[in-house]
């Protein structure tokens, strides 16, 4: 077994890990010059297997205001999986050239195999509709941020529950903190998975299945929207038939709470309406910038230079 520390699922990290990557996250937003050549001579790799536009250049940009370096490539044609070489090649070959690797991978499982065959950290950036982690701890560190605390409140998952690999994420990293309350907002052929299902029976927690976010509206203290994904379905006609099930306007916000805090992974389709990102309840671009900010705090931390407020 390979004893190179990677993140591939949310679960690979403790509780305790979670916080102290939020905590160096904060302090990394308090005071980025600190930081700023922390990764000095350090590369970092983003093997995008599949498209991206948030992810990768949070990585990147996360890497370069450590003062690395960033090497890579944005699509599998522009790498040799195109000539038909295996990912476990690839992920050997690019660990004699960086430090440490984020990969996206349409194929669920393929960070998982690269884990077992690398030589240098790697962060799963994506594996198809299975595990997004870093997605998890940008949602986790907005949550801490604009809350105060992760606990006591209830939280609306709205949208896409079955394909979502970020709604499952969250929802595994949420049953590890007290007193949360979860309301699955989504169509029938769009529930959650039997196995998510099964872990909120499992962990005994307060939870709900509804169709219409508008009858659940003034409980919800968190609203997590997602987008209707086309790329996850195998029907077109599914897809337009589902994809403007749900759509987030100052309306449907009339009998939410004053500090509601709307959330969304991105990008955006038309499932909220421009209208609402004016509103101070709107998180989403603040919670761009906090993945910036909880990449930095990983990366540091699997490299072994993320002891807070010490220089090096």
């Amino acid at each position: 077994m390979n004893d190179v520390r990677c993140v591939i699922n949310i679960t690979d990290l403790s509780v305790e890990e979670l916080d102290k990557l939020m905590d160096l996250a904060d302090d990394i937003i308090a005071d980025p010059v600190k930081y700023s050549e922390k990764c000095k001579g350090k590369k970092l790799a983003t093997l995008f297997f599949e498209p991206s536009t948030r992810t990768r250049l949070s990585f990147e940009s996360a890497m370069m205001e450590l003062g690395g370096n960033v090497l890579g490539f944005s699509t599998a044609d522009s790498s040799s999986a195109a000539k038909g070489e295996s990912v476990s090649d690839t992920i050997r070959t690019v660990g004699c050239y960086a430090d440490i690797i984020a990969m996206r991978h349409p194929k669920e499982g393929a960070p998982t195999v690269a884990s077992l065959k690398t030589t240098v950290p790697i962060i799963n950036a994506g594996d198809g509709g299975h595990y997004h982690p870093t997605q998890t701890l940008t949602d986790l560190l907005t949550i801490r941020r604009e809350r105060g605390a992760i606990g006591d409140f209830t939280i609306g998952l709205c949208g896409d529950l079955q394909f979502g690999r970020t709604v499952h994420s969250l929802i595994y990293a949420l049953l590890r903190y007290e007193n949360i309350k979860y309301v699955l907002i989504s169509p029938d052929e769009l529930r959650v998975p039997d196995y998510v299902r099964d872990e909120l029976n499992e962990a005994g927690v307060e939870w709900k299945e509804v169709e219409r976010m508008e009858d659940v509206m003034p409980e919800l203290d968190i609203l997590y929207m997602t987008r209707v994904q086309r790329e996850r379905f195998f029907n077109e006609e599914d897809y337009i038939r589902l994809k403007d099930s749900y759509i987030l306007d100052m309306d449907k916000l009339k009998t939410a709470k004053s500090d509601l805090s709307i959330l969304h992974p991105l990008p955006r389709v038309n499932e909220i309406s421009v209208t609402v990102d004016d509103d101070p309840r709107a998180c989403y671009f603040r919670q761009v910038l906090n993945g910036k900010y909880i990449r930095m705090a990983l990366i540091l931390t699997l490299l072994g230079l993320g002891q807070k407020g010490e220089d090096r």
